[in-house]
C-alpha cells in the first residue's frame, strides 16, 4: 500500500530514518495535534502539551524534515505555522514485527494512542456538561471492551469492515453541518488462555463493564 494525501503508510524497510524521527512521544503528540486541531505555531502546541517553545519548534523541525509536516499559510510575518501533511499514519503490523525498530514504535504508538483515548474521554465528558456538544451525542457515543471468540482471518475481515463503512459514513457526512470531529478507537488483541480460573476471572470482570447489553461504539491520532 503506498502513501497518498490522506494516508502516509511507514515501512520498517525504506523509512528507517523517518520511523525513528517518529519514535518520540512528544513528536506523535504533536502531529496528532496538528491532524486534530489544525495548523498551529510552535508557541501554540507548546502551550498544550506544557513543553517549551524551543523544545517544540525543534521536534516540529523534525517532523517537517521527514514529512509528516509542513509550513502552513501565515498570519503574519512573526512566526511560522505548521500544518499536517496527512490525515492518518499507516503501518503494517507484520513488517514492522520483523525488526526491532518497528516494534518498538508499534509499541509506543499503541500506548500514546491509550493516552489520547484518556485525554479525549476527559474532554468528551467537559464538552458535554459545558453544553458544547447536544445531547443527540449522549446515546451515540460511548465505549465498549467486548471480547469475541474470532480467528485471525475473522479480525482482520473485522478490521477491513469497519474501515470500508468508516471511509462510506465520513464520505456521507462530509458536508453536514451536523457532524464533529469523532474520536474513534479501535483495538483487536488477541489474548492467549491462561489457566481456567484466571479466564473465568477476567471474563466477569469484562462484563461487568459494558455500559449496556451488546456495548457500545466509541484518535488522533497517530
Amino acid at each position: 500500500m503506498d502513501s497518498d494525501e490522506r494516508n502516509r503508510v511507514l515501512d520498517p524497510e525504506h523509512d528507517t530514518a523517518a520511523l525513528k524521527a517518529l519514535t518520540h512521544p512528544l513528536r506523535i503528540r504533536l502531529l496528532g495535534l496538528l491532524r486534530q486541531d489544525g495548523p498551529a505555531t510552535a508557541s501554540e502546541l507548546a502551550a498544550r502539551t506544557g513543553e517549551s517553545s524551543a523544545s517544540a519548534s525543534y521536534h516540529l523541525r523534525v517532523l517537517a524534515k521527514y514529512a509528516f509536516i509542513a509550513e502552513a499559510e501565515h498570519r503574519d510575518g512573526r512566526e511560522r505555522r505548521w500544518r499536517a501533511l496527512h490525515t492518518v499514519t499507516s503501518w503494517s503490523d507484520e513488517a514492522m514485527e520483523s525488526s526491532e525498530a518497528g516494534r518498538a514504535f508499534v509499541s509506543l504508538a499503541r500506548r500514546r494512542q491509550l493516552e489520547h483515548l484518556e485525554s479525549s474521554l476527559a474532554r468528551h465528558e467537559a464538552d458535554m456538561a459545558g453544553g458544547r456538544l447536544g445531547q443527540e451525542w449522549v446515546e451515540a457515543s460511548g465505549i465498549s471492551d467486548l471480547m469475541p471468540r474470532l480467528t485471525a482471518g475473522s479480525l482482520a475481515e473485522l478490521w477491513k469492515t469497519i474501515a470500508g463503512k468508516l471511509e462510506e459514513l465520513t464520505a456521507r457526512d462530509a458536508d453536514d453541518p451536523r457532524a464533529e470531529h469523532v474520536v474513534l478507537l479501535t483495538a483487536g488483541l488477541p489474548l492467549a488462555p491462561r489457566d481456567r480460573e484466571g479466564v473465568d476471572r477476567q471474563g466477569r470482570e469484562n462484563a461487568d463493564l459494558h455500559s449496556r447489553e451488546g456495548g457500545t461504539h466509541g484518535e488522533g491520532t497517530s
